[in-house]
């Protein structure tokens, strides 16, 4: 099996997976947590694609404002595939709540009342480590203790860990969605692997995908929860406040990420206009998350 690969800034991961185009090529990215890296990889079967992937990684590095400079090896066929796991480990979020690794669950030990969210992120995003996560599901905590029972709506779904941690906690119905169809389909296999039935759904902001099994959601009423997590881009949730805003029910909770702390009080500001006020915010790293009560 050859692979791509190349270090890359933790701030530059997110956009760079925006603008990626590498046709069939797949990018995935992890995190060394222990050494404070993150690399960019791309697994290939047939050697002679790696300079189009090594140009797909520059081009796109490019339009992010990071230099990359991919290297091309070569490892065993029975390693790739799983080698993500080792840099994905037991998280802990809260004495309520913490984020197990499927092959990690027989050694888990929960302290009294804490649940275990089991997960496997596949190639989706979401494991409970990025910052970005790790503060949406801060909040989700937060709000689960202020009180349950009330609809929540994960948009950009990917592994599907900011709904499932909902339902752990106590919020239902709960409901997610994301334009890309294996990370529907994985956060589908990661409710079931917590004994869930979640409406996971192939969903599209813009209301422009001619795709069959896409549903759009501009307008979106019947969609509107009463607490709603919005974990992409700084820009994508600007350019789609509307429709977003759209999503929350009067009197709802917003959680929004994904946003460089130096972009952050212009997202805020966009929503401030649409009748959202900010009851706080959590900066991790580079990465600010807010909390967001709508009137």
């Amino acid at each position: 099996m050859t692979v791509v690969s190349c270090p890359i800034d933790e701030r530059h991961v997110n956009p760079l997976f925006e603008v990626f185009d590498g046709g069939d090529l797949v990018l995935s990215s992890y995190r060394d947590v222990e050494d404070d890296k993150t690399e960019l990889r791309i697994f290939l079967q047939d050697a002679s694609d790696a300079p189009r992937a090594s140009e797909a990684l520059v081009a796109a590095g490019h339009i992010v404002g990071a230099s990359l400079s991919p290297t091309i090896g070569e490892i065993a066929d029975e390693d790739w595939k799983l080698s993500y796991r080792r840099h994905f480990k037991t998280e802990t979020i809260s004495p309520r709540l913490a984020v197990v690794p499927e092959w990690e669950l027989a050694d888990f030990r929960p302290v009294s009342g804490q649940k275990a969210l089991v997960l496997d992120p596949g190639m989706a995003f979401g494991t409970g480590r990025h910052a970005t996560t790790r503060a949406c599901l801060e909040f989700i905590d937060k709000l689960a203790a202020e009180s349950t029972g009330r609809s929540f709506l994960d948009v950009g779904c990917g592994s599907g860990i900011l709904a499932i941690a909902a339902q752990l906690e106590g919020f239902t119905p709960v409901a997610g969605f994301d334009i890309d169809s294996d990370a529907v389909r994985n956060a589908n296999e990661n409710a079931a692997r917590n004994g869930m039935h979640l409406n996971f759904f192939r969903g599209d902001l813009s209301g422009s995908s001619r795709l069959p099994d896409v549903t759009p959601l501009s307008p979106a009423e019947k969609f509107a929860a009463d607490v709603v997590a919005a974990n992409v881009l700084g820009p994508v949730l600007a350019k789609f406040a509307a429709e977003i805003a759209a999503l929350v029910r009067p009197g709802g909770n917003l959680i929004l990420s994904g946003i460089l702390d130096e972009i952050y009080p212009e997202v805020a500001s966009t929503y401030s206009q649409l009748g959202f006020r900010e009851r706080e915010s959590i900066i991790i790293g580079e990465w600010r998350t807010g909390l967001f009560s709508r009137a």
